[in-house]
């Protein structure tokens, strides 16, 4: 269902048998809860501190090797917001992609 760099890849899916508007029923389907692995678990390899212009996924694709793995350096950093990694001077860890 996702491909396997996605943060959602590997996750169990399921299902929600509801009725619409005019009652007749319907399902949806939809993936399970991620749990955030805890940051102490992973292996980090640096750590970056943050320049005025620089992009998370930038950042992300000089580490990683992939711009759309910005989610690693989230989960490493405890942030739910992308956004909260950018600010100028901040230090974030960057840990190796979980497998």
């Amino acid at each position: 269902m996702f491909a396997t760099g996605s943060r959602y890849y590997g996750l169990e899916s399921a299902t929600l048998a509801v009725a619409d508007p005019d009652g007749l029923p319907r399902t949806i389907a939809y993936v399970r809860r991620r749990f955030v692995p805890p940051p102490a678990d992973a292996t980090r390899i640096v750590e970056h501190a943050f320049a005025a212009g620089e992009r998370l996924d930038r950042v992300t694709a000089r580490y990683l090797g992939d711009p759309t793995q910005f989610w690693q350096l989230c989960d490493a950093n405890l942030v739910l917001r992308p956004e909260e990694l950018e600010e100028v001077g901040r230090t974030v860890h960057v840990a190796l992609p979980r497998l």
